[in-house]
């Protein structure tokens, strides 16, 4: 499919070829929510803990006798059921990650650059730089291009975008190699540089 290339000042600077296998595919949520799933499982950090029975820093003796005191048979007071005890099957430490298959993982990012096309939600730019940080006037020029809850991806970010872009709430920078679906589908709007569009272009071909 063939889309505009504009500028930063919101003016034609040609046209692009986007490939239909990788954006113009019927975008399926399904696959784009197994693939969101998977990556806010892997971000999960699982060090949540409470102590066990063997970890309780107290007397492992039998509280009283087994008969003939009239109560309950009890024995150390590391037991769940004391002030102090233990918590009986509470959380340990341990990994949420699963796997998920390179195929499904390509094919989710296909499809949410899908959707992005599909809702006309994809912009792309000639390159992103700017002549100086200058974080108020780089917020109009996206202002214009209607990117205020973007993400903008390109090969390798300009140094003076980079850091004009960085006090902007609503938009995000990430290089087209580190580009997921996660990120996609958390913005409005989709941002691509020339290079970025050749770079995923080889990354999904």
């Amino acid at each position: 499919m063939k889309t505009k290339v504009l500028n930063l000042d919101n003016k034609s600077s040609g046209e692009i070829d986007l490939i239909d296998a990788i954006y113009g595919l019927e975008p399926r949520a399904d696959l784009i929510q197994r693939v969101v799933v998977w990556q806010l499982a892997k971000r999960r950090a699982g060090t949540h803990k409470v102590l066990t029975r063997g970890e309780i820093n107290r007397t492992k003796m039998k509280v009283y006798k087994q008969k003939g005191t009239g109560q309950a048979r009890h024995g150390a007071r590391s037991a769940p059921l004391f002030v102090g005890g233990a918590k009986a099957m509470g959380p340990v430490q341990h990994s949420h990650e699963f796997a998920l298959p390179k195929k499904v993982r390509a094919l989710g990012l296909k499809h949410a650059l899908s959707s992005k096309a599909k809702g006309g939600n994809i912009v792309v730019l000639d390159e992103a730089k700017s002549a100086a940080v200058k974080t108020g006037d780089l917020a109009k020029r996206l202002g214009k291009l209607g990117a205020v809850n973007a993400l903008v991806v390109d090969g390798t970010f300009d140094k003076n975008f980079e850091l004009s872009a960085r006090n902007l709430a609503g938009v995000s920078l990430v290089a087209a190699a580190g580009l997921n679906v996660y990120d996609i589908m958390k913005r409005d709007k989709l941002v691509l540089t020339a290079a970025a569009v050749k770079a995923i272009e080889e990354r999904l071909a």
